[in-house]
């Protein structure tokens, strides 16, 4: 991605401190439930993960979100990979050790429209409501404790 990178972001939810994991982060203004993640459990495939397969699904399913993927100040790419994991019922670190990018996270082609708060973009994202939002964000750092 052109902006931080949410692999990195990815990793530094797993490898955090429980007292880095109690430090607030702003709700992420999408919601990750509707989502469509055909775009990813029907090209990354197990027993055998292709690599190039995988990170491919995965670009194409976060590029739409990388403007809130990327901003370390959110809950967003945390609430993004648990829903990816639970919904793909994939390993562990599959994507944050399988899917490189530079020290900016994986590239994105700049002409991707990025899905705005309030509206359905390709991956039908939703504005979440604080309800949605605060059940995700306990979701999400239940999972990453137990990733751990």
């Amino acid at each position: 991605f052109a902006a931080a990178g949410f692999i990195s972001s990815w990793s530094a939810v797993i490898l955090v401190t429980g007292r880095s994991l109690l430090q607030a982060k702003k709700e992420c203004p999408v919601t990750f439930e509707g989502a469509n993640y055909t775009l990813i459990t029907s090209k990354c495939k197990g027993p055998l993960y292709q690599p190039a397969l995988c990170c491919a699904a995965l670009a194409e399913f976060a590029c739409p979100y990388d403007t809130y993927i990327n901003d370390l100040a959110t809950n967003c790419a945390a609430t993004m990979f648990s829903l990816i994991h639970l919904y793909g019922k994939y390993p562990a670190g599959l994507f944050a050790n399988t899917c490189k990018g530079d020290n900016l996270g994986l590239k994105c082609p700049e002409d991707v429209p990025q899905v705005q708060p309030g509206e359905e973009g390709k991956s039908s994202a939703a504005v979440a409501t604080a309800a949605q939002g605060a059940l995700v964000a306990a979701s999400a750092a239940v999972m990453s404790l137990l990733i751990v």
